[in-house]
This record gives C-alpha cells, structure tokens and sequence, in this order.
C-alpha cells in the first residue's frame, strides 16, 4: 500500500503542473506563438534553403561565398506568397462570378421559395383545418421579421465595430510583418538555437514539448487540412455532376464548415437533401445524400490513417480534454485541450514517476549489497 505522503505529492505535482500549464497557455503562449509558427516555418524552408546555398557557393580567390540562409528563405516565402496570390486570385475571380450569378438569380430562387412554401403551407393548413392563408401569412411574417432583424443588426454591429475592424486589420499586417521577419532570422540563427537548447539545463524538457506540440499539432493539422481539402473538392465534384451552377462556391463553404468544430457537411447537406425531397426532387435529394456518406467515411478513415497513434489519448480522453479547451480557451481550445493534457502526463509521469524509480532502484541496490 503507498504511503500517504506519496500520494499527497504526486497529488500536488499534478495540481502544480496542470495550474503551470493553464496559466501558460492562458499568458505566455499568445506572446509566444508567432516566433513558434516563425521556427516552424523555419523548419519547413531550412532543406530547401540549405540545398540552395550549397548548390549556389563560388569560390573568389580561395575563399568560398554562399548566398546567406535568411536571403534565401526570404526569396522562398516571397515566391510562395506571390503563388498564392495568383491562386487566391483565380479562385476569387471563380468564386465572384458564381457570387454575381447568385445575386441575378436571386429573384427566381426567391420565387421558386415562395411557390414551395405556399404549396406546403396549403397543404398543411388543409390537413390541420386552418383558415385559408393563415399558416402562410404567419411563416411569411417570420420571415420578413428575420430579415429586418437581421439587417438592423448587422447595421449596428458594422457602425459599433468598424474601429475594431480597422484595429485588427492593422493588428494582423503588424503580426504578418512580424512573422515574416522572424521566420527569416529563425532560418538564419537556426544552428545557434539548437545549440543553446542541447546545452541547457533543460534539453530534455524542450526536447519532450517540442516533440510533443510537433508530433500532435503536425498531426491534427494535416489531418484537418487534407479533409478540408478532400471534402471541397467531392462536394464540388458531385455538385458539377447535379449540374449545380454554384458549385465550387458551395463546395468551399461546405468544405470550411467542415472544418469548424460541431459543424460538419451534415448541417448544410441533410437540411437540404430534405428540402430537396420534400419538393418531390428525389434525384437532387439522393444526391446530397451520398456526398454526404461519402463524405462522413473518408473523415473517419482519414482521421484514423492520419492520426493514428500519433495523439496517445483514449477516444474519452479526447473528448473530456477537447470539451475542457473549448471551455477555457474557446474554439481553439479543441487542439489545445489534448496538447496541454498530453503535456501535463508527461510532466507527472517525468518527475513523479521518474523520483519513484530512483527510490525503488536505490532500495534494490541496497538490498543486493545487504546479501
């Protein structure tokens, strides 16, 4: 049987660490996280980068010149950052003609509406025995009253946030800036961080959380990124087969839906693959619904190919963390529930259990001496 006092410090040690580990990621870790996402794109440019300066080196006069990592990296995310723009164009320039599309048939998707509620009210007012029109005047009511709402507040909410708009906007083109020259001076002073990290008094400790915020983190973000991905493009590929004129516009914001924590392809497919059946549409309503299937087994065996073993935490563990974090933290508590609780065993099991092998190690040498 432990001893009480024992029990009280791994009690203790466990309370300590899990208060250390909320409080930094509470405080410390916004201040942090750009130079952890400046290191990890670091990480990500510094084989390529490396590979450049070797292949670039000429020698003057017996001494050999390279072209410096942080030029390199920089041209690197320079070039990366123009790809994107000319992708992020071309798909904007698609998503906006699907946008003004929209707007010219919004008139005739407002009337295909109208007939479809008058005929379902009609016949709901027929089997109930309500007066003639009443069932549609209420629903029309909600409706109108909802868009009015709707239009009041978002009128109040741009006048009462635009200087908070404006704020963030600079906020995030300092942050961006920010970054951008941090990953460069990472990729540069990459050797002398690892250096000082390998001879301080607590390598092993940086070596456990970088593995730990690398493996996990790398994992949940591919995992998501690739479904992200795979759902956009088969919701756009089955919506193009349906002859769905707003297909990739659809398939984009599904996909992203897709990606927010609770939502998921269900809450835009199954409501409308109802719809679509209540108006007799059996085929479009079908339809949805193997995009929907097809799209619910691909994140299950894409989330257990991917992930795999990689978390460590049972399915309930996951859970219990998962809805922690989005108590403490919101949204992103989600990843950082399972971070901190993978965080906080590995401390507990480094120091608790690490001071209780030492015991029982020493207790055998002295028995064997003892004999």
């Amino acid at each position: 049987m432990e001893k009480p006092s024992r029990k009280l410090k791994k009690t203790l040690l466990i309370l300590g660490v899990t208060g250390a580990v909320y409080l930094s990621f509470r405080y410390l870790l916004p201040l942090v996280i750009p130079f952890l996402i400046a290191y990890v794109f670091a990480l990500s440019l510094r084989p390529s980068a490396l590979w450049i300066e070797r292949k670039t080196r000429f020698t003057i006069k017996k001494k050999v010149i390279s072209i410096p990592l942080a030029v390199i990296g920089g041209i690197e995310i320079i070039l990366f950052m123009i790809v994107f723009g000319i992708i992020l164009y071309a798909g904007g320039r698609k998503l906006t003609m699907e946008a003004k599309l929209l707007f010219q048939n919004l008139p005739q998707i407002m009337r295909s509406i109208d007939a479809w509620l008058t005929e379902n009210c009609t016949f709901a007012e027929q089997f109930l025995k309500l007066p003639d029109g009443y069932l549609l005047k209420v629903v029309r009511d909600i409706i109108s009253g909802g868009e009015a709402a709707i239009k009041s507040r978002a009128m109040s909410f741009v006048m009462l946030n635009s200087m908070s708009i404006i704020k963030w906007l600079v906020q995030v083109t300092i942050l961006t800036v920010i970054l951008f020259i941090a990953t460069i001076l990472t990729l540069q002073e990459m050797d002398d961080i690892r250096t000082r990290r390998d001879n301080s008094m607590f390598c092993y400790e940086y070596a456990m959380l970088g593995n730990r915020l690398m493996s996990v983190g790398s994992a949940w973000l591919k995992t998501q990124a690739t479904i992200m991905i795979f759902t956009m493009i088969i919701c756009s590929i089955g919506l193009f087969l349906m002859g769905n004129p707003y297909f990739i516009l659809l398939g984009i914001g599904i996909g992203f839906l897709d990606a927010l924590p609770i939502f998921g392809t269900g809450t835009v497919l199954i409501p409308w693959a109802i719809a679509a059946m209540v108006g007799k549409n059996w085929v479009y309503g079908i339809g949805l619904i193997v995009i929907y299937i097809i799209c619910y087994f691909i994140r299950e065996v894409m989330e257990a190919k991917i992930m795999g073993g990689k978390v460590g935490l049972t399915p309930l563990e996951t859970l219990a963390s998962m809805f922690v974090g989005l108590q403490l933290f919101g949204l992103f508590g989600f990843i950082m529930g399972p971070i901190g609780l993978l965080i906080i065993e590995d401390i507990v099991e480094l120091y608790g259990g690490s001071c209780y092998n030492c015991r029982e190690q020493t207790n055998r040498e002295g028995n064997e001496k003892a004999r």
